[in-house]
Formats: structure tokens, C-alpha cells, sequence
């Protein structure tokens, strides 16, 4: 029997280093999406990282962005995971205050873009692909 695949977004963020180590407790293989920024902000999860060049490395760091449609499915696509968890958000409040189109964009739109990536290898794969949504209330200012 093969591993479960999970996917999260905002795999460096609080919650989304808990729950690698918890699923990768529980035998996952984890693939997290990350945005590309001027630093690597993985301090969250440097404990878990292997290098992804090793066979059998249970946590795999892929870089995309919510706001990115085409780079979102083709993630789901090349991963097929079993589960996703989107935790990733602009979730700064300020922020969201200041720019909420982009905040909206990531938080609402980044959800819808996951949901159809998702959608979609379902209805290729012809089997369910489970979707927990978390990502922030700051949608809403």
C-alpha cells in the first residue's frame, strides 16, 4: 500500500509546520507550496526538510503562489496528492486593510483556484481528492 499525499499551502507558517509533523508522524508524504521571496523563510520546518534529490523524501517544497492559476495545477497535477490543506493566506491585518483586492485575491480566489486544480484531477484521476480549507478570516477585513 502506497503513503498518503497531502499538499499544504502555507506549510511555513505556524500551523502548516504542525501539521507536516503530524502527518509525516503518521506516515504522509508532504508537499508544501512556497512562495519565492528575498529570504527563504523556512525556519519553521528546517527540521523536517530533506533533500529532495534523496529516494524516498517524505517532504518536498514546491514554489507557487495563490494568486498563481496555471503554477497552482500544475503543482496538483505533478504531485496527485490524496488530501490538500490550504493554509496559506495574506493574513496580516493591516494589510489587508491597505490592499484588500490583493487580499481578497489571495485569501478567496487562491481557495477557488485550489478547489478547480483539484476538481480537476479528480474527474482525470477518476478518484477524490480531500480538501480542508483554513487560510485566514482577513478576507473579510
Amino acid at each position: 500500500m502506497s503513503r498518503p499525499i497531502a499538499l499544504i499551502t502555507g506549510i511555513t507558517g505556524q500551523d502548516g509546520s504542525y501539521l507536516s509533523e503530524f502527518l509525516l508522524a503518521r506516515g504522509y508524504v508532504v508537499h508544501g507550496i512556497v512562495r519565492r521571496a528575498s529570504s527563504f523563510n523556512t525556519g519553521r520546518i528546517d527540521h523536517l526538510y530533506e533533500d529532495p534529490h534523496v529516494d524516498e523524501a517524505r517532504l518536498q517544497l514546491h514554489y507557487g503562489d495563490l494568486t498563481d492559476c496555471a503554477r497552482l495545477s500544475e503543482i496538483v497535477d505533478r504531485v496527485q496528492p490524496d488530501e490538500i490543506y490550504n493554509l496559506g493566506a495574506q493574513s496580516h491585518v493591516r494589510v489587508s486593510f491597505d490592499m484588500p483586492l490583493y487580499t481578497a485575491d489571495v485569501v478567496g480566489l487562491g481557495t477557488l483556484r485550489l478547489l478547480e486544480a483539484a476538481r480537476e484531477l479528480t474527474q482525470r484521476l477518476g478518484r477524490p481528492v480531500r480538501f480542508f480549507q483554513a487560510s485566514s478570516s482577513e478576507m473579510f477585513g
